[in-house]
């Protein structure tokens, strides 16, 4: 396989970045590579060199880059205006389609981030409950606010509930209302919920917490408990809206929670979120309704991203679109799995079909703190090897889009078989 190698274009937009930007980079990933073009399942850095791509910017590009449908209806709607901040068709169609697809949205609230969706599900909680903590799970990610950024990714993790700040500069107050439970251990998180729940304003989990599925019964004893409580429960559904059904990984695991959150797929490779939920928790955000929840964003709902966001539902709705994205990660897991069991090297492939990774381990992974027992060293070498065999991945996770084809399918598991052999030396 051809080594990638670097330009003099961009080792000098490499070494511009490094005086521009902390770090070298958006903050988003560590790797010194530019990118400068994306095609269906493939992109091309400013050398010149091609990937299959797995990164998919980080997960928004469920149907490909630059689908030309999407493209087209993008152009547009530019040449009608790019933003009004008041209502506009684009948006209004799509909030129908997300209250058509989720199992509990009655209303919808845009914005442009992930991160303020789930920002805004919270407080929204919290003012329906009249109630200040919430309760997440460790390891769980809901973007980059200060509630969101407590046992994240705890390097020495506390006794449960108390949480563990992941950055600088959160008001220790912050910790005071944050309770922290073990994803996939119901009995605990129950536990806790029962010993907490007079103060509780809500309840947030991702449905599929990073790489790891929930266990047989553990979503679904979350909705119980909560239920019982009147504690809103919120599925943080960023990454897993319209990835792993249409309905989302409520319709997938056929649990519906009070609110959720969206991002990603549903604005096609745009900046737009949104958070959706039942009637009595969203009438909050009425300004008829008497106590209202003030909700301003300059492009929230922006007119654009909206109309990429409803062509790629429109995408996603056709037949076999699911069946063929489950396919051919279904063939990449498999065959991953496959390999690395004959190499004799230690490890378990974890996720669903349109989203799963490796950890090199030979111990079950359920929990964020298992996940801990895992070789990082090894992943970040295997994803290098990856990366010079013209695969590109984040430092975790493989999303595979509708795009991918067989021939990019092809590519990829033989640069699994080069890798894991220069893995095994």
């Amino acid at each position: 396989m051809v080594e990638r190698t670097l330009t003099a274009v961009e080792t000098d937009l490499i070494e511009r970045a490094h005086r521009v930007l902390p770090g070298g980079s958006l903050g988003n990933i560590g790797k010194d590579i530019v990118i400068t073009e994306g095609k269906a399942g493939r992109v091309r850095d400013a050398s010149g060199n091609e990937f299959v791509d797995f990164l998919l910017g980080s997960g928004p590009m469920l149907i490909g880059h630059a689908h030309p449908e999407v493209t087209e209806v993008v152009r547009e709607q530019v040449d009608k205006g790019t933003t009004f901040f008041a209502n506009n068709d684009q948006a209004i169609m799509l909030a129908e389609e997300l209250v058509d697809a989720m199992a509990c949205a009655d209303k919808v609230r845009f914005t442009s981030s992930g991160t303020e969706a789930t920002f805004y599900a919270l407080r929204t909680a919290r003012a329906y409950r009249r109630r200040d903590k919430i309760l997440k799970f460790e390891g769980g990610f809901h973007g980059m606010h200060d509630y969101a950024l407590m046992s994240m990714s705890p390097a020495n993790p506390h006794d449960f509930p108390r949480p563990t700040p992941d950055s600088p500069g959160i008001p220790r107050a912050i910790e005071d209302e944050v309770l922290i439970a073990p994803f996939n251990d119901i009995e605990t998180a129950t536990a806790i919920i029962e010993q907490h729940h007079d103060e509780l304003g809500a309840v947030i989990v991702e449905p599929f917490q990073r790489l790891l599925p929930p266990k047989p019964g553990f979503l679904q004893g979350l909705r119980d408990v909560t239920a019982q409580y009147g504690i809103p429960l919120i599925f943080d559904e960023v990454v897993t809206g319209f990835r792993f059904a249409y309905g989302g990984a409520q319709e997938f695991y056929g649990v519906a929670p009070d609110m959720c959150s969206l991002g990603k797929v549903i604005a096609g490779g745009f900046p737009l979120a949104a958070l959706a939920g039942k009637e009595e928790i969203m009438s909050h955000f009425d300004p008829a309704s008497g106590d209202a929840l003030p909700q301003i964003g300059t492009l929230s709902g922006n007119p654009v991203a909206a109309a990429a966001g409803l062509k790629t539902l429109e995408i996603l709705r056709r037949e076999g679109t699911y069946e063929r994205i489950f396919a051919t990660g279904n063939t990449l897991r498999s065959e991953l799995q496959r390999m690395l069991n004959e190499a004799e090297i230690p490890a378990s492939v974890v996720g669903e079909a349109p989203l799963f990774d490796v950890f090199f381990t030979d111990g079950e992974i359920t929990d964020y703190r298992s996940t801990l027992t895992a070789n990082k060293q090894m992943l970040n070498r295997f994803n290098e090897l990856l990366l010079a065999r013209g695969v590109l991945k984040g430092d975790t996770k493989f999303y595979i889009s509708l795009a991918h084809s067989n021939a990019d399918v092809e590519h990829t598991l033989n640069a699994f078989a080069s890798a894991i052999e220069d893995l095994k030396g």
